[in-house]
């Protein structure tokens, strides 16, 4: 028999969490949906907006975090419902990235090393992509086909290239303005000012960020840097924290003056983003197109520090997740169920009326306003393997309240030396006093020379995750059933933890010594209609039509096109993972 919280709780939280469900529930009746039942009932579909941030734990306020303050993203509160319980799939970008593209666990495509596209060389292996199963499309692909005006504006990092008609704009320039007059839109907006990086001494924020301000004012952004690693001095950062206030430091990190300026370094990066935030809702809310979209807020991962990110503990996979639906429906309430970053692209999905593929890994977590209902999910999942350089291997699964950790190689200890991450000053703090031996116990603990075969945490009672219960009889029962259910897990999508990259990569590519190539597409025209079609199955055709009125902007085939005269159409087929194929050529006279 499966274990719960009801097993573990006092009393006096079991009546209280009655009390508080039965609330709940009572609200929820009251509540009417857009169209009086689910969301995409009726002809028109909703906009649908990722707000989308960078390592970054829940420190808001609306999630007890009082530090500072966050207008934009608590407004979005007020008006929407702020999720408790949400996790990525990783604690860095890539492989989260991939599960949000995919809904597919990253370990299931070969998306869990961090990166594929790059940082092999230090490893000695090739670059590659991760390879979806044929059926996998990306979501924006999907959206595409549903309707939508698909935009990316701007980070990708999926651990695979994206094919070119996967959006209708990807960049910094790409922008919902720009869609055809009443056309439904699905954006994703990307904040990278809360970045690891922006930690890095000298401090300053990336100058591409200024784009938020600007909307669609192309001009304005192409003027601006592009590359991510060009950064303003501290002297014209925008400072709106107090340097000298108290900042809550966790028990793994020591109370310097160091550590004190990169925690100020980072709520302020939160409250720029805060503010680039309000600018782009304001653009929306120009538009008039506010009440019709679903806003959704979240961070690819936990935290920035040292000890959060690339970790699966919570301070690494867990995330603020804000959904705003129309008219504030379910205003100012709060869900707990348990969310993973797999669940993201059947419930958006579901939002726009469409069915999800069986191959998804993810539920539909917004049940209350879309038809279907998969029920809540019992676990969460999430694992850790290459970072840069080094490259460990664990696995961890989470209820609502215990959290496994199954190390697979427990003879090298938690801490990697990656480079990136020794550029914050704060690690390099804790390098120095580890030298000197000036960590207490508890920060010391991420340096051990070895670790536990398991562990087990009561992320309740201990939501830093420092008091290993493993060993504990009188938790020998969740220990199983989480053991349990992490090697259910690993079964079920075909994870080998600790299997060597290079045999990944094998596996990847069929055997082949070279990354597979998308086959050519072709091409005929019958009955003034022009087909097209790849022998690579799962391969993605796009094609642009280029006349004396210019390029169009790549379309995504999905049915035989009636040709215009006088036009030339350029086709690529591409799978993802695979290299894509030469585009062909094809003129209409």
């Amino acid at each position: 028999m499966k274990a719960s919280i009801f097993d573990y709780a006092p009393l006096s939280t079991l009546i209280c969490l009655f009390i508080f469900t039965s609330i709940c529930k009572a609200n929820v009746a009251e509540v009417t949906n857009v169209n009086g039942g689910a969301i995409n009932a009726g002809k028109s579909k909703p906009n649908i907006l990722w707000l989308v941030v960078e390592d970054m734990s829940p420190i808001l306020s609306v999630y007890g975090d009082p530090t500072i303050a966050t207008p934009a993203i608590t407004q979005l509160a007020k008006e929407g419902v702020t999720y408790t319980n949400v996790y990525s799939t990783s604690g860095v970008c890539a492989p989260s990235r991939a599960a949000l593209a995919l809904g597919m666990y990253p370990s299931a495509v070969g998306a869990n090393h961090m990166r594929t596209t790059s940082d092999t060389k230090t490893t000695g292996l090739p670059k590659y992509e991760a390879v979806p199963p044929s059926q996998a499309k990306m979501l924006s692909q999907y959206m595409r086909e549903a309707g939508y005006y698909t935009t990316n504006n701007y980070k990708t990092d999926y651990q695979f290239k994206h094919p070119k008609a996967a959006w209708n704009e990807s960049g910094p320039l790409a922008h919902w303005r720009k869609r055809p007059e009443g056309q439904a839109f699905f954006s994703v907006v990307n904040f990278t000012t809360t970045h690891e990086s922006g930690l890095f001494e000298p401090y300053g924020i990336r100058k591409i960020e200024a784009r938020h301000y600007f909307s669609d004012d192309e001009a304005k952004i192409r003027a601006l840097p592009q590359h991510h690693s060009v950064k303003t001095n501290e002297q014209e950062t925008p400072i709106h924290v107090n340097k000298n206030k108290e900042f809550p430091i966790p028990p793994y990190l020591p109370d310097t003056p160091l550590v004190r300026r990169d925690l100020w370094k980072m709520y302020n990066n939160l409250a720029e983003t805060d503010r680039q935030i309000a600018a782009v809702i304001r653009q929306l809310k120009d538009d008039g197109l506010y009440e019709n979209t679903v806003i959704v807020f979240y961070a690819d991962h936990g935290g920035p520090l040292p000890r959060q990110k690339r970790l699966i503990y919570d301070s690494g996979l867990r995330v603020p997740l804000i959904i705003r639906f129309p008219n504030s429906n379910f205003a100012g309430t709060t869900d707990d169920q348990l969310i993973s970053f797999v669940d993201f692209v059947p419930s958006t999905l579901a939002l726009a009326g469409q069915t999800i593929p069986e191959h998804m890994h993810g539920v539909n977590f917004l049940d209350k306003v879309t038809d279907i209902d998969d029920g809540e999910r019992e676990y969460i999942h999430a694992a850790a393997d290459r970072f840069d350089g080094f490259t460990d291997s664990i696995r961890a699964v989470k209820n609502s309240r215990f959290k496994y950790i199954r190390n697979y190689r427990p003879q090298q200890g938690y801490y990697l030396p990656v480079s990136y991450r020794e550029k914050i000053p704060t690690m390099q703090e804790l390098l120095r006093l580890r030298e000197a031996g000036k960590l207490n116990e508890i920060q010391a603990q991420w340096f051990r020379q070895l670790k536990p075969k398991e562990e087990l945490f009561d992320t309740l009672l201990d939501p830093h995750e420092l008091n290993n219960l493993a060993s504990k009889p009188e938790y020998l029962g969740i220990l199983q059933e989480l053991r349990a259910e992490n090697n259910r897990w690993l079964n079920e999508i075909g994870d080998l933890p600790n299997q060597p990259e290079r045999q990944l990569i094998d596996s990847l590519w069929g055997g082949s010594a070279d990354k597979p190539v998308t086959q050519t597409p072709n091409l005929s025209i019958q009955d003034g209609h022009l087909y097209m079609s790849s022998e690579t199955k799962g391969a993605v055709i796009s094609y642009q039509e280029v006349s004396e009125k210019g390029n169009s902007e790549w379309q995504l085939y999905q049915a035989p096109i009636r040709v215009k005269t006088d036009t030339e159409y350029k086709v690529v087929a591409h799978r993802l993972g695979y290299n894509e194929s030469v585009t062909v050529e094809i003129s209409v006279n």
